[in-house]
Parts: structure tokens; sequence; C-alpha cells
């Protein structure tokens, strides 16, 4: 089953978190499938600030994982800077992936035979400066 929502200001991105978060069911992990500059991390902002998450949330490129903890631990991945599967390997992202905990992962591409079969993935579109079409299967 897919879900198309379109917005056409940042402003209304807590409706798409909403979705994100009723879509789940027993799924624990999101692909964020996007451009550069499409509002992942602003989303990932947006669903954590909806499980509770009081920590400010920032883009993980060079911790590649930050936690949050709100009504649920989330584990928030940016792969941009992973150039190798064995990299993910090395820093134990199997282990995220299969912990029964929230994954958003950013990039998702780079890592893409350890995600789940079950994995959610959210295409984000950008359609202008301020408008996005968003895509959850």
């Amino acid at each position: 089953m897919e879900r198309i929502i379109e917005i056409d200001s940042l402003d209304e991105l807590d409706r798409v978190a909403e979705a994100v978060i009723e879509e789940l069911g027993t799924r624990c992990v999101v692909a964020l499938d996007a451009p550069m500059g499409a509002g992942k991390t602003t989303l990932v902002s947006h669903i954590a600030a909806l499980l509770g998450a009081e920590d400010d949330v920032t883009s993980p490129t060079f911790a590649i994982v930050n936690q949050y903890e709100g009504t649920r631990r989330i584990y928030h991945f940016d792969m941009y800077r992973i150039e190798r599967i064995e990299e993910a390997l090395d820093f134990g992202a199997e282990e995220y992936l299969s912990s029964g905990e929230l994954c958003l992962v950013e990039w998702p591409e780079k890592i893409e035979p350890l995600l789940p079969d079950d994995t959610m993935v959210v295409k984000i579109e950008i359609l202008s400066p301020t408008a996005r079409r968003f895509v959850i299967r």
C-alpha cells in the first residue's frame, strides 16, 4: 500500500511525521529516500518530537548515528559518508537495524543489503523550494 502526501510548506511536516508513525505498524526501520536538501533530517526531527524526544535533532553526518529518547528509542542514521558496506558493518549497523528500536535511515541506498525486508520507504520529491511530495510505502 502506498500513501502520498503533498505539502506546500515545511510547516506542514507534522502531518507527514504523523502519517509515517501511523503507517509503521510493527516495522522498525524507515528508509528516507531523497536528494540532498529535500528535508530528511527535518522530517526526522518532527518524527522524534512527536514521539516525545526532547533533544535537538541534528544530522549525524560525521557521527553516522545519533540516538534520541522519547516514548521509544530512536536511532537516526546518515549513511552519506559510507563508501563500502563493510564500514556500516564495522560500526554495528546490523545490530541497530535488528534491535527492534526505531531506525530512521538517511541515504539508505548505501546499505540496502542490510535493510530488513519489511523496511518502510519514505520517498521525498522536491516540487519547489518549499513544496514536497512524500510517498510512504
